[in-house]
């Protein structure tokens, strides 16, 4: 029975982390195009990918004295709504808990924060991409207990 379990696992595994590379390629693109929007801003970036298993940060930046987590969501188009919109509050919660895991580890806690979401549309083709930068997306969500 144990054969049967690591079967389970691995093709679980490969399900929940399965990406088309085209998808993989269009999301670092994305971040890519975000980090230097947010450069030309006046932000500096600091950390790029940060992986906790609460949740995943894709940029951090400095905006002044204000640390900047940043979720970037890519999209060909916005058929099946804006890429906004795919930061729903779940993906918060994840960040905000991925974020205070962060400062936590830097010993930050005392820092002044806030959640910006950069969506970019990006159209196949020879289009350029929309960028949107939306500062103060949202608050920090359902972080109760977690600075035990």
């Amino acid at each position: 029975m144990r054969w049967l379990a690591d079967a389970w696992t691995t093709i679980i595994r490969r399900l929940r982390f399965a990406r088309t590379p085209a998808d993989g390629r269009l999301g670092a693109q994305g971040e890519d195009l975000a980090a230097r929007h947010l450069q030309s801003a006046g932000l500096r970036i600091l950390d790029r990918g940060v992986r906790f298993p609460t949740g995943e940060l894709d940029l951090i930046a400095l905006d002044g004295d204000t640390l900047v987590f940043v979720e970037v969501k890519t999209r060909r188009s916005d058929h099946r709504g804006t890429p906004s919109e795919a930061v729903d509050r779940k993906k918060q919660s994840r960040m905000t808990r991925a974020a205070l895991q962060y400062l936590k580890l830097r010993r930050l806690l005392d820092r002044r924060c806030r959640f910006d979401v950069v969506a970019v549309l990006w159209p196949a083709g020879d289009a350029a991409p929309q960028i949107s930068h939306i500062r103060s997306a949202f608050e920090a969500r359902d972080f109760g207990g977690m600075f035990s």
